[in-house]
């Protein structure tokens, strides 16, 4: 007999496919002094840790199991937070491969005496999911339900067809080697 819940990770763990929203993560924290740069605001490093946390957690909850960051495609800081705020890092995936997920990121900030939200940064992960053994494993499709997640997709693919053209023109650069060492 099932308990509840097991029949849901047998049926994604067999490859059925999974719409963004149900893998997709909210992580909120209060910023202080602790986590403040020279400049008094809050360091680019913690933001950051939170977005690969946040990536993280979305991409293992749509493989079902482990995975590691693989590449981190772009980062955008573009206001800064302060101490004092909270904030919220939404996470959800955007694409996947045959064994690797693009997720997208998206950082605000809340002031809490004002209760204002600002947009403060964004960025692209990459993971790919892993076995028992630690290697490569399949993760279900992807099935975008919205035309916004459908978008997301799409851009999503321009950005791989990216990152491959780029690792290809370094390896032919390096005479066939390695790209990324």
């Amino acid at each position: 007999m099932m308990r509840d819940g097991e029949q849901g990770r047998r049926r994604h763990a067999a490859g059925e496919p999974k719409a963004p929203r149900q893998t997709a993560v909210t992580l909120s924290q209060l910023m202080q002094i602790s986590h403040a740069n020279l400049m008094g605001n809050v360091h680019g490093g913690e933001i950051m840790k939170l977005i690969d946390s946040a990536a993280g957690i979305a991409a293992g909850r749509h493989a079902g199991g482990t995975v590691v960051t693989v590449s981190l495609d772009e980062m955008s800081f573009l206001h800064p937070v302060s101490v004092g705020d909270v904030v919220f890092v939404h996470a959800s995936v955007n694409d996947v491969g045959r064994t690797s997920m693009e997720v997208g990121v998206r950082v605000e900030a809340e002031d809490l005496v004002t209760g204002e939200r600002t947009h403060t940064s964004s960025a692209y992960l990459v993971f790919v999911a892993l076995d028992q053994d630690g290697r490569p494993r399949p993760v279900p499709r992807l099935e975008p339900q919205t035309e916004r997640e459908r978008r997301r997709q799409a851009e999503a693919k321009i950005r791989r067809e990216h990152r491959l053209a780029r690792t290809e023109a370094i390896r032919r650069q390096r005479g066939g080697g390695p790209a990324l060492t």
